[in-house]
């Protein structure tokens, strides 16, 4: 009897400490409302004020650490907007009705109660969280000055549980990665960022080398007043990069797979993409903006930006006669590259331009990593169709494909000695671009050509781009031939 009466006392005070923790983050003295399922409809959804309500769980470090910052945020903002708080573990339909699967989570419910809460993924501190309520504040009274009734939410976009609410800002565009109707800033989403950005696809992507990217959310008031500053800087970096030089804007909060991958922490955070990996992609990762964020410092950078990045380099050319050459190679040229490649009757066509192909791979490689390479010209004919060329550099016994570099201008001329592949060239490329080149070293690439002059260009017919034909050969009839 006397056992059962202890493990009774023991049991209590386990159901009463189990309670305490549960109550112990928030109790009637502190400005935080506690929300559960009988009163939620009443307090929140069926309220006008603005509300910013934590899911947490008891147990969970990341709340405990998160209380007194709430405390602080909801004393600060009594009286102008609510902030309340759900046991999400106690009340776990309540929780999972509005999406949450960890712990602490935070909803914006706005004056429009029908369309989805937001979420808030700004800073944990309590100004953090003051400064976001004012905002969407703010946007709220502007949007009751405007006559909508307040029926917006007070902020740029929708939170993670919208689908696809319309952006007050303007900055919604929709998956063609098209400017907004009053701005040049490039909506950028989960749909079309590769293809604009990192591939350089059609609809807007087209010949752009930087894109600036902002990311945002919606309730940021940092973003808010970043916002008008963008598109006037946008619109400036156009018009004086000749649109090389691109500004874009990501909501985070709803391309939230954009803001994982380049691990998005704080709003606004800018990055720079720029044109400099082979094929003229961007490498990775992209660089930090640290700069300031008027529209005059922003449209500095966009201009500082493209003054680095060199021309698009010269198009191969076939060598068709000596007006060909002579653009390529004469006049104030450092250097034209040339590539003589096997016939087309030894190769086939699908073997030319998978040569063609890696030479122009290598140029776009070597262009993107050294300036001075933006200004070579680059060559390419069929062994056997400038003989004389062959011969001044020495070629004709080596086999094809070879390459060389021509510098007209001084007679000077340097021979691929390594492989005629990707590494081999790009070595060979790399040597070319330094002071000192074509040394002959026995570690060197280039070998240099002695008393190179300049040759002879024949006029040909251009490649039509076919494999090539076995010339007719005449039959003979030898029925009658005594042999």
């Amino acid at each position: 009897m006397r056992r059962s009466v202890l493990l009774w006392v023991w049991l209590c005070a386990a159901l009463a400490l189990l309670t305490t923790a549960r109550g112990a983050f928030y109790s009637s003295s502190d400005h935080v409302v506690e929300l559960d399922p009988s009163n939620f409809e009443r307090e929140v959804t069926q309220s006008d004020a603005l509300w910013l309500v934590e899911f947490y769980a008891p147990w969970c470090g990341h709340c405990q650490r998160l209380t007194p910052e709430w405390k602080r945020a909801a004393a600060a903002l009594r009286g102008v907007a609510k902030v309340g708080a759900v046991d999400g573990e106690r009340h776990g339909a309540l929780a999972e009705r509005y999406g949450v699967k960890g712990f602490p989570d935070i909803k914006v419910f706005g004056a429009d109660k029908s369309a989805p809460p937001e979420d808030y993924r700004g800073g944990r501190g309590s100004r953090d969280i003051a400064d976001a309520a004012l905002s969407a504040v703010r946007a709220l009274v502007k949007d009751r000055l405007a006559g909508d009734g307040g029926k917006s939410t007070g902020s740029k976009g929708s939170g993670g549980g919208s689908k696809g609410g319309s952006k007050s800002s303007g900055r919604s565009g929709g998956a063609s990665g098209s400017s907004s109707k009053n701005s040049d800033v490039v909506e950028l989403t989960d749909g079309n960022f590769d293809q604009l950005v990192l591939q350089g696809g059609g609809g807007g992507g087209d010949g752009v080398d930087v894109w600036m990217v902002e990311f945002f959310a919606p309730w940021c008031g940092h973003c808010k007043s970043l916002e008008p500053e963008w598109a006037a800087a946008a619109t400036a970096a156009r018009e004086r990069t000749g649109g090389k030089v691109r500004l874009g804007a990501v909501d985070a909060t709803v391309h939230r797979g954009l803001a994982g991958r380049y691990a998005i922490s704080g709003f606004p955070t800018i990055k720079i993409f720029r044109r400099g990996g082979d094929d003229g992609k961007p490498t990775e990762p992209p660089e930090d903006y640290q700069g300031g964020r008027s529209r005059g410092e922003i449209a500095a950078k966009a201009e500082e930006l493209f003054a680095e990045t060199p021309p698009p380099p010269e198009p191969l050319q076939e060598i068709l006669g000596e007006d060909v050459f002579g653009k390529a190679c004469g006049g104030e040229r450092q250097l034209c590259v040339v590539a003589v490649l096997p016939h087309v009757l030894d190769s086939g066509a699908a073997g030319r331009n998978a040569y063609l192909e890696l030479v122009r791979k290598s140029a776009a490689k070597q262009h993107h990593h050294r300036r001075a390479a933006a200004a070579w010209g680059w060559l390419w004919a069929e062994a056997g169709a400038q003989p004389d060329l062959e011969a001044a550099l020495g070629v004709g016994s080596l086999g094809y494909p070879v390459m060389a570099a021509v510098n007209a201008r001084k007679a000077r001329a340097a021979v691929l000695r390594g492989s005629f592949g990707e590494s081999g060239i790009g070595e060979f490329l790399a040597e070319l671009s330094v002071a000192g080149r074509g040394g002959g070293g026995s570690a060197s690439a280039a070998a240099p050509v002695t008393g190179f002059t300049v040759p002879k260009i024949h006029k040909v017919e251009a490649w039509d781009g076919k494999d090539g034909q076995l010339p007719l050969v005449e039959e003979y009839d030898l029925s009658n031939v005594e042999l």
